[in-house]
């Protein structure tokens, strides 16, 4: 078997951008991977890499060999060594998709191939419900969708200012570091705010996405602390571990970190010095899904969890799943339900839809377990290369 075409798929719909790449075998089968890269600035950047790769690297392989292509990818595109994002998202594509099919080759669900589940099912919490909630009161409010949906685990983001009135429903972040009393006041009854709201059994994370200076994080986090967080999020600059060692030994409540960060190597740091409690790897930028568990292995030697990071499209969240079902040391799976809902239509059986009281069963089809719709994903289509292009 090898891998004989390839077709990338740019969409773009309410303001975000999943990546979607989709490899054919010349016996006809296909497999999907995913550049998580769908907010910020970076995916035209990742569709250009991931067909300079598939052209010079990956073309023409056997498929099944998903580890050493990757070593082929990380030594000979030369920037992988110390790079970020961009070239790492690329990646995870593609490794992505080589286990899409090799677990479709053999019948079998991708953590099938990684060692066997520990779980059926996981509990999710989801993301994206308050980005159009400015006030203390409208994000009090805005918690009553996840409620209602049936989840008991929420996170949001006490530093942003939504953007009023934006079709798409963004938020700005914190510029530069500068913010001043009243906003951290905001940010303390925001999260206040929601607490009286849900009840002391629904677990609430805060994200702090690195805006603010390490000493602002931890009086802010300090202030925070009673409100009982499962965990707050990327206090500071992901260049900073040493930074984020201070926030977590001056806090009481779990730090968590490691969306921003790449390969085993890029998360070094942050075992080396105990820095947090809970590690963030997300699956389609940190290298793929067999290095999220190799991650998740040296969290596991720390006594650290694992939550991973996802805020992309449906094919990155069924990889996700597919790695939530073989690591033990797995936490709780990040979803944005109501974030982009039209994302769902690009594959045939998306995962957000179908979570019931706050948890989703893990699929058991084969490979990653779903399939694009392909009048959907077509007017989407950015590039197609073949082997013998």
């Amino acid at each position: 078997m090898k891998i004989t075409r390839a077709q990338i798929y740019l969409t773009e719909i309410d303001g975000r951008r999943p990546l979607i790449l989709r490899l054919w075998t010349d016996d006809g089968i296909q497999g999907l991977g995913e550049a998580a890269l769908a907010y910020g600035i970076g995916v035209t950047g990742a569709a250009a890499i991931i067909e300079e790769m598939l052209r010079k690297i990956v073309l023409g392989r056997d498929p099944h060999d998903v580890e050493p292509i990757w070593s082929d990818l990380y030594d000979h595109t030369f920037w992988a060594k110390g790079g970020g994002p961009i070239i790492y998202a690329a990646i995870s594509a593609i490794e992505t998709a080589l286990w899409d099919i090799k677990g479709r080759a053999l019948g079998v669900p991708v953590y099938q191939l990684m060692g066997g589940s520990y779980r059926k099912d996981v509990r999710c919490y989801a993301n994206g419900w308050s980005f159009r909630a400015v006030t203390a009161d409208e994000t009090a409010k805005a918690a009553e969708i996840p409620l209602k949906a049936g989840y008991d685990a929420i996170k949001f983001y006490p530093l942003a200012t939504p953007i009023r009135n934006h079709p798409n429903g963004i938020f700005a972040h914190v510029s530069r570091r500068e913010f001043d009393r009243d906003f951290e006041d905001l940010a303390v009854a925001r999260v206040k705010a929601v607490r009286d709201a849900v009840g002391p059994k629904v677990d609430i994370m805060v994200d702090m996405s690195a805006e603010l200076a390490t000493a602002d994080i931890l009086r802010l986090g300090r202030r925070l602390e009673e409100f009982d967080l499962m965990f707050l999020e990327e206090p500071v600059d992901p260049f900073d571990p040493e930074g984020m060692k201070m926030v977590a030994d001056g806090l009481r409540c779990p730090v968590a970190a490691g969306e921003r960060l790449y390969t085993r190597y890029g998360f070094r740091r942050l075992f080396e010095l105990r820095a947090v409690s809970i590690v963030q790897p997300d699956i389609g930028t940190v290298g793929g899904m067999m290095e999220t568990k190799k991650i998740a292995a040296i969290a596991e030697m720390y006594n650290m969890r694992v939550q991973p990071h996802l805020c992309a499209g449906p094919v990155a969240t069924a990889a996700a799943l597919q790695v939530d079902a073989c690591i033990p040391n797995f936490l709780i799976q990040e979803l944005y339900p109501f974030r982009v809902p039209a994302h769902f239509d690009l594959v045939d059986q998306p995962l957000e839809p179908q979570v019931r009281n706050g948890r989703v069963a893990i699929p058991d089809r084969p490979g990653l377990g779903v399939d694009l719709v392909e009048q959907n994903v077509a007017p989407f289509l950015r590039a197609e290369i073949a082997l013998d292009d």
